[in-house]
C-alpha cells in the first residue's frame, strides 16, 4: 500500500523546489526533471512500469499549471514576456495539446519519437553553443506558420510531460527574438500546453482504474499537490536570476540543459 511517508514528501517538495527554479531561470515546466523521478518514485511502490512513466509524464504536466503561472508573473513584471507571440503560438499548442493529450499519449511507442526528439534538442543545444547569430531579415512567421508550430510544441509536449521550452525557446532565438524575452515567452506558453495536455490526460484516462490512493486516471494527485506547491515559491527566484545573468550566460546555461535532456531521451530510446 503506497503511503506519504516523511521522507517520500520531502523529496516531492525538494524535486518541485528545483523543478520551479528551472522554470523560473530557463523557461521551462521542469518536465524532463520530474519524469524520471516520479516514474522511479511510482515503480517503488508497485505501479506498473507502463503505467508508471504515464502517470509520471501527466502529473508532472499538470504541476506545470501551477508554475507557469508563478513564473510568467515575475517575468511580465520585467517586460519579458512578448504576449503577441503568445497569441499568435497559443491556439496551435491548445489544439495539439489536446491531440497529444486525449489521443496519442495512449497509443503511440515512444522509441522512435524519443530517438528523434534527442537529435533535435542536441542539434538546438549545439547551434546555441555555437553562438551564431540568426539572419538578421529572420523573423517569426505568420499566424499561419505560428499555429502549426504551437500545434508541433503541444503534442511533442503532452508526450514527454514537458513544458515546451526546450522547443519554443530555441524557435524563438532563431527568429531573432532575444533570449531573455524568448525565455519570458516559454515560460507564458506553459500554462496553455499544460491546461491542454492535462484536459486531454483526464478524458484518455476516464476509464483507468486509480493504480494508487490518491491517483485519478493518469494523474497522481498527492504528488502534483506537494511539487506544485513547491515550485510556485522558487520559479520568480528562477526569474530574477535568468535577468541578472547576461545573454551569453544564459545561452550556455540552456544549452547544457538541452545536452541533458537529449542525452535523457536517447537513453529511454535505447532502453524501451
Amino acid at each position: 500500500m503506497f503511503s506519504l511517508t516523511l521522507p517520500l514528501v520531502l523529496e516531492l517538495l525538494a524535486l518541485g523546489l528545483f523543478a520551479g527554479f528551472l522554470a523560473g531561470l530557463l523557461g521551462i515546466g521542469g518536465g524532463m526533471l520530474m519524469v524520471p523521478v516520479l516514474t522511479m518514485i511510482l515503480g517503488q511502490q508497485q505501479v506498473a512500469p507502463d503505467l508508471a512513466v504515464k502517470m509520471a509524464i501527466a502529473t508532472s504536466m499538470a504541476t506545470i499549471m501551477a508554475t507557469s503561472v508563478s513564473s510568467v508573473r515575475a517575468h511580465h513584471a520585467r517586460g519579458a514576456v512578448r504576449w503577441d507571440i503568445v497569441a499568435g503560438l497559443a491556439p496551435g499548442i491548445l489544439i495539439g495539446g489536446l491531440i497529444g493529450g486525449a489521443g496519442i499519449f495512449a497509443l503511440v511507442k515512444g522509441r522512435v519519437l524519443a530517438a528523434v526528439f534527442a537529435a533535435f534538442v542536441g542539434f538546438s543545444a549545439t547551434q546555441m553553443l555555437r553562438g551564431r547569430k540568426p539572419a538578421p531579415h529572420r523573423q517569426m512567421p505568420g499566424w499561419l506558420g505560428q499555429g502549426a508550430v504551437g500545434s508541433l510544441i503541444g503534442v511533442i509536449s503532452g508526450l514527454v510531460g514537458a513544458g515546451g521550452g526546450f522547443i519554443s525557446v530555441p524557435f524563438m532565438t532563431w527568429c531573432n527574438v532575444a533570449i531573455h524575452q524568448a525565455v519570458g515567452t516559454s515560460a507564458a506558453l506553459g500554462f496553455p500546453i499544460a491546461v491542454a495536455n492535462t484536459t486531454g490526460y483526464v478524458i484518455g484516462g476516464w476509464q483507468q482504474p486509480a493504480a494508487l490512493p490518491g491517483a485519478f486516471g493518469y494523474l497522481y494527485l498527492p504528488a502534483l499537490a506537494l511539487i506544485a506547491a513547491a515550485s510556485v515559491t522558487m520559479a520568480p527566484l528562477g526569474a530574477r536570476a535568468a535577468h541578472a545573468l547576461d545573454v551569453a550566460q544564459l545561452k550556455r546555461a540552456f544549452a547544457l540543459l538541452l545536452y541533458v535532456l537529449a542525452a535523457y531521451m536517447l537513453w529511454r530510446a535505447v532502453a524501451a
